[in-house]
């Protein structure tokens, strides 16, 4: 809903003001204009980038006006998850690998269907778990092993708002091109008056406007929102990662939990007497209740 507010916002605010300070709208209103700085726009990303960072881009900009900061409810619930796991995987090591090896029918998991719908976290969690299981990987090779998987995530779910900023800094380059092909029109009516002669130069200059709106106004906001969506999902894993990674040093299960949740931030994070209470009284049956 705040994106929808501050795009609301940044009309209401720029339009409103034009309007407040005498202008008329409709002198704005040029779709040439907008079609060479748009068009253009669209025709540079479709230059620049491949398919797959195209959908990408659609993906993530579709999905911008959902809030992903995960709550102290949904941390909460992946804490005790991996509580259960890491309990488990103590007692027994092998009773853990069904769990991991079909998460969507494990006992464990379907208990908790906040994180069962986080089909990477999932994914996350299994695999790092089936190396632990398969192998005597050190913690320090593990966490090198975790590091590499969350890096790869980052760097190709960032190029999508990186390419959306690339574009929105060539906005207003896009919007001078507009505004010379208007003033080169406008050279070929120096003789029709200056009634004519003026509001050609307006429509271009509405078109320098409109890139410079259309680049700080909207789509370096998208991308700086794309940026922040992925950096809360990021935060997911590196929750995970704590977990696991005190889990490798043959930390008790309450303890890798308690190195997750210093790893959420505070805004979010649930006391230490809120899972050790959860922890002591049985996980997700005590949460339900």
């Amino acid at each position: 809903m705040l994106v929808f507010l501050g795009l609301a916002v940044v009309v209401l605010a720029v339009f409103g003001g034009f309007v407040l300070e005498g202008g008329k709208l409709q002198v704005l209103l040029q779709p040439v204009e907008l079609l060479i700085i748009f068009g253009a726009a669209l025709g540079s990303l479709l230059i620049s980038a491949p398919i797959p960072l195209i959908k990408s881009i659609i993906q993530q900009a579709l999905g911008s006006p959902k809030d992903k900061q995960q709550s102290k409810a949904q941390y909460t619930e992946l804490l005790l998850l991996l509580y259960e796991l890491c309990k488990t995987a103590k007692m027994n090591p092998l009773s853990l690998e069904p769990h991991v090896e079909s998460p969507e029918t494990s006992e464990i998991f379907k208990r908790y269907p906040g994180v069962l719908s986080n089909h990477h976290a999932v994914e996350f969690i299994c695999d790092t778990l089936k190396v632990q299981i398969s192998s005597s990987l050190s913690p320090y090779d593990l966490e090198d092993l975790m590091d590499t998987d969350i890096s790869a995530a980052h760097e190709e779910e960032h190029r999508a708002p990186a390419t959306v900023a690339r574009i929105g800094d060539a906005m207003p380059g896009l919007g001078i091109v507009a505004a010379v092909l208007g003033v080169v029109i406008t050279m070929g009516k120096l003789t029709q008056g200056k009634e004519v002669i003026g509001h050609s130069v307006a429509a271009a200059l509405v078109g320098t406007f409109l890139g410079v709106l259309g680049s700080y106004g909207f789509m370096q906001p998208l991308a700086a929102k794309m940026e922040n969506n992925l950096a809360e999902e990021a935060q997911v894993f590196h929750v995970i990662k704590a977990a696991l990674l005190a889990f490798a040093k043959d930390a008790p299960p309450k303890v890798c939990v308690e190195f997750a949740r210093r790893r959420v931030a505070p805004g979010s994070r649930p006391s230490f007497e809120e899972i050790d209470q959860a922890t002591s009284s049985g996980g997700a049956a005590a949460r339900a209740a």
